[in-house]
């Protein structure tokens, strides 16, 4: 796709390019999930389940490999970042100006997102994380909306700060581990990495990675990077770039370093349970449209590094649901708000009013998001969010069940925020008569929106296969951490 957007010459060769390429893309990721499915049948259940594996010397001196492979986690991740990639084109269809340069660069950072998830190489998923951060600068700070240098440099300043601590704790795990490799499974197996280390360098892995996951109260970058991105970056940027905190610190913080988790979880814990809750109470308070989904999306990232913590199969398992749902309606959130905006000029609720009776397909679309988000039956938020809390209400003890009950208020707190802005914008009183001339959505808009909406609902109704999916990697990785963990190493 690059090579392909580089040789264009205008901008109907651009949209060919992309929606070639974006459509192939989606097509080869659900091509794996099946494959994935299939081969998973002949395999022991008790196996970790790293699939497609290939590897080769990339720099023999420092023991590097370009080694990759997926499992569940890394499926439903790629599936869920090409669904993003290819309703963002749509969305991005009439992007002015520099189209060409805007998709090479919405193309890099989407290269970078793919190489971390198959990535199993310490220093090629470190290197995918940085090559997915950097294009977000010019994006943000070229073809973003209002204090748009201000947003692009705070959001690059915190995730280089992020990098600089995954760089420590991945030379440390390296070092201390005495391994003659960086392949992230050949460490975990190797499992000599004293416990006192685990405890010093697991820190840096969780937060480094946390920063990315809008872990409190590292989170500041992400509301101000998100309401002043184009409507594709947010979309890209909130559904998948904040999933690579997570997938991060499950992968490699946990996975490798599970003699610290009794000493830090519960501290990252309250940490996560305050993200949950502060998030969407700070979405309350909001009065612009991407700002009100940038906090949620606070909320929501919080919760799935909360139930990561947990430590049971079936909280997990629906951190992985979370990172998927969130992915996808919170890309429907972003491409509504953006659309609204570019007719209506503003995205203050203040402003806005009877959206309903001049662009109806976009009302609807905001709504479903907002069902999916406040946690509908038959939406794919309420599959999520009560794996997670079902889960996280397997721990016996007090202190878990006290910071589950707290996270649940969230459900409420969202209900409050999304029902408001709904009744608001959608069904108030036109504010403006020049609203009457606004027009609804674009054919490129409806193919985003629509699509989006399929994914979403269709997640909600028929979530067995994902779960499917994902259970089969979470659980071998479960039983390793918790070996190890009550061994002491």
């Amino acid at each position: 796709m690059l090579i392909g957007l580089w040789l264009s010459k205008n901008d109907n060769q651009v949209r060919g390019v992309m929606v070639t390429g974006a459509t192939a893309l989606l097509g080869l990721a659900i091509y794996l999930v099946f494959a994935f499915l299939e081969m998973r049948e002949t395999m022991p259940a008790d196996q970790y389940p790293m699939l497609f594996t290939y590897s080769a010397p990339w720099f023999k001196a420092l023991n590097i490999e370009y080694a990759i492979g997926v499992d569940g986690i890394s499926v439903v991740m790629i599936l869920l970042s090409a669904i993003i990639v290819f309703t963002g084109t749509f969305a991005s269809w009439q992007m002015e100006p520099m189209k060409k340069e805007y998709f090479l660069w919405f193309v890099l950072l989407s290269s970078g997102v793919f190489g971390f998830f198959i990535s199993v190489d310490l220093f090629t998923m470190f290197m995918f994380y940085e090559v997915a951060l950097i294009p977000m600068y010019l994006l943000i700070g070229v073809w973003g909306t209002g204090p748009k240098e201000y947003a692009a440099m705070k959001l690059t300043l915190m995730l280089m700060g992020g990098s600089a601590l995954l760089i420590i704790g991945i030379l440390g795990i390296y070092y201390f581990s005495g391994a003659t490799t960086m392949n992230i499974n050949e460490i975990a197996e190797m499992a000599n990495i004293p416990v006192e280390v685990q405890k010093i360098f697991f820190p840096f892995l969780f937060i480094g990675f946390g920063i990315l996951g809008a872990l409190f109260p590292f989170h500041t970058w992400s509301p101000d990077g998100h309401a002043s991105a184009p409507t594709a970056v947010s979309m890209l940027h909130a559904g998948v770039l904040m999933k690579l905190g997570g997938y991060g610190c499950f992968r490699i913080a946990m996975y490798l370093l599970p003699g610290a988790l009794d000493t830090w979880a519960p501290v990252f814990l309250v940490l996560t349970t305050i993200s949950v809750v502060y998030g969407a109470l700070s979405a309350c308070v909001q009065t612009d449209l991407k700002y009100i989904n940038a906090y949620s999306s606070v909320s929501h990232c919080g919760m799935v590094l909360f139930a990561l913590l947990m430590m049971t199969q079936t909280a997990i398992t629906g951190a992985v649901l979370q990172m998927l749902s969130h992915g996808l309606m919170t890309a429907l959130f972003f491409a509504v708000i953006g659309m609204i905006y570019h007719r209506a000029g503003t995205r203050d609720v203040r402003y806005l009013g009877g959206l309903m009776k001049v662009v109806p397909f976009l009302s609807v679309g905001y709504v479903v998001a907002g069902l999916a988000n406040l946690g509908l039956p038959g939406f794919s938020g309420f599959v999520a969010e009560m794996t997670i809390f079902v889960g996280s209400f397997q721990n016996a003890d007090t202190f878990h069940r006290v910071c589950t009950i707290v996270a649940c208020t969230s459900i409420v707190i969202t209900a409050v925020y999304i029902l408001r802005v709904v009744g608001k914008i959608l069904y108030q009183k036109i504010p403006n008569q020049e609203f009457y001339k606004l027009h609804d959505a674009t054919w490129d808009e409806r193919v985003a929106v629509i699509g989006l909406i399929a994914c979403v609902a269709g997640l909600g109704m028929f979530p067995l296969w994902a779960d499917e999916v994902i259970n089969g990697a979470v659980a071998p990785v479960i039983n390793h951490i918790s070996q190890l963990a009550v061994a002491g190493l």
